[in-house]
């Protein structure tokens, strides 16, 4: 005889492979993706539609993908959805969850998950020891602004050349419950503000100031995207130079 258990238990296998059988025909498609595996990044939120810009082009590439935050709060089976959701689009990538919680219950074949704090950075090269340097890490975590800068501070750096290092939810940096400061945007004490302080970064070897030392920043961002709440920081080596800056002297005339 079944029982009420036994029987919610084989709903949730049931809904588990349906998920995946039609999860199976739309790996190329990131939105539907979501929609399928019903995460936040999609409804909540309309991250989906560029993250699939971005990411289509490594999606068959073996890879490692980190993301912070699981989901689900403390409830050990609940969360997981964006990391399905990542496993189904990355077909040959491993992907690796961090969380304030033991979410070790979510556990499967090419997902494997970590219980410690973002804002821990011996945590965080722990993880990355195991794992293996990223090429993308995805910040979805507490939001709040000293742990999202904390994170990117500890992980940019560890990140494979010509990785990506995404944000979400930059609507905390005005929200003072989470760190943020509404009168102050330009504050690199806030998540919008930290990162806007690097985009200058992009354009050093423009700089008219002879002696100037490029910071690591400078030197390995080469792109930074901005979108509704949502950062993607491309890291490369940033080496171009200048048409007409030598040693922090202009030394020509600007094109007309």
């Amino acid at each position: 005889m079944s029982t009420p258990a036994m029987l919610k238990k084989t709903r949730a296998i049931v809904r588990r492979w349906l998920r995946n059988y039609r999860a199976s025909f739309n790996g190329e498609d990131l939105v539907r993706l979501a929609r399928i595996f019903r995460t936040d990044k999609w409804g909540s939120h309309w991250y989906a539609q560029h993250y699939n810009r971005h990411f289509a082009p490594l999606r068959k590439r073996k890879l490692t993908i980190l993301e912070i935050g699981v989901g689900g709060d403390a409830d050990p089976r609940a969360g997981g959805e964006s990391l399905r959701t990542w496993k189904w689009f990355f077909r040959r990538s491993q992907i690796v969850g961090i969380d304030i919680h033991d979410k070790k219950a979510l556990e499967e074949h090419r997902i494997r998950v970590y219980q410690g704090s973002q804002d821990d950075g011996a945590f965080l090269k722990r993880v990355v020891d195991e794992v293996g340097r990223p090429d993308i890490v995805i910040d979805d975590g507490s939001h709040e602004n000293g742990h999202v800068i904390t994170s990117f501070k500890v992980l940019f750096p560890l990140l494979q050349a010509n990785g990506i290092y995404v944000v979400e939810d930059t609507q905390t940096s005005y929200w003072p419950s989470f760190g943020g400061l509404v009168h102050e945007r330009h504050s690199d004490q806030t998540t919008m503000g930290f990162f806007k302080g690097l985009i200058d970064g992009l354009n050093f070897s423009e700089y008219l100031l002879p002696g100037y030392v490029p910071s690591f920043y400078d030197q390995h961002i080469v792109a930074l995207h901005f979108y509704h709440n949502l950062i993607l920081i491309y890291k490369g080596l940033n080496d171009e130079g200048s048409n007409l800056v030598h040693d922090g002297t202009l030394r020509g005339v600007p094109p007309a």
